[in-house]
């Protein structure tokens, strides 16, 4: 059995339903993974031969200000899951981030690349991985730029802004690969089938700015509005962002077998699906 914690999440709910029979998710109100007490006895009484991590505290710019909690549940919390799957035999998989890299290299990291984070969030998710390798057994899944049906995220932001504006100012100086969460549980499926371990990177191929991005979700959904660019230093958010942190993710497609589609495919297929869900 595969559980999944944070089974509600955008991530989750996607998880969930292509791992079918094979899954089994709690959330909040079944699990506290800032609690070692909680987590013992939920992975103790559940027995699962593998663990997906996928609660986390996302709120980049909230760390900044929230720097306990952020360790508490990105930190603190994995170790508490390592423990409790070391003791159990259990693989323990934890999805991670671009933020544990600053930025600077300027060509695609690697997964062998030296983390340097730049803010509360990112400094959080690379304790995370750190406490993730105390499991004998682990997969370290690196992505960027979630979005999905099944949360908040950048399309829908924009999808909304959109229809109440028609001009809008986005960020083009930050580089990466806009992934769909259907297409990053693909890939941690594929891994875990594979029997990998160690770190990875998953995300959807090709990359661009988040200008670009939104551009592409308004020519997709056939809306008209005018994009126009910003830098970040302009934008002038409590956290600093990698610059230009895109993923490069042959290991995955090298030992998995899974090649993750171009981000435009994928953001092309989850507006269909968007637009078959509403009607």
């Amino acid at each position: 059995m595969i559980l999944v914690v944070g089974a509600n999440g955008m991530l989750g709910q996607d998880l969930m339903a292509l791992l079918g029979g094979r899954g089994h998710g709690v959330d909040i109100a079944e699990i506290d993974i800032t609690s070692p007490e909680s987590v013992l006895k939920v992975i103790g009484e559940l027995q699962p031969e593998v663990v997906i991590n996928c609660a986390a505290y996302t709120d980049v710019d909230g760390c900044e200000s929230n720097t306990d909690a952020a360790m508490a549940v990105n930190g603190e919390g994995v170790a508490y899951l390592a423990m409790a799957c070391r003791d159990s035999g259990a693989l323990l998989v934890q999805v991670s981030t671009d933020y544990v890299f600053d930025g600077g290299k300027g060509t695609p990291y690697v997964e062998d690349d030296a983390p340097c984070p730049l803010s509360v969030y990112g400094e959080s998710k690379l304790a995370g991985e750190m406490n993730a390798a105390f499991c004998p057994e682990h997969l370290i899944v690196r992505t960027q730029w979630l979005y999905g049906l099944h949360g908040k995220n950048f399309v829908e932001t924009m999808l909304r802004l959109g229809a109440e504006k028609d001009e809008l100012t986005v960020v083009d100086d930050q580089i990466g690969s806009p992934t769909w969460t259907v297409d990053l549980a693909r890939a941690i499926i594929s891994l875990i089938d594979a029997g990998c371990r160690g770190i990875y990177h998953a995300a959807n191929s090709e990359y661009c700015s988040w200008n670009t991005f939104a551009k592409a979700i308004f020519e997709e959904a056939g809306i008209s509005v005018s994009v126009k660019p910003m830098t970040t230093t302009e934008l002038n958010r409590p956290a600093r962002r990698p610059l230009y942190s895109t993923l490069e993710c042959g290991k995955l497609a090298g030992n998995a077998g899974f090649q993750p589609q171009p981000w435009r495919d994928a953001l092309r297929e989850y507006l269909k699906r968007r637009s078959a869900a509403a009607a």
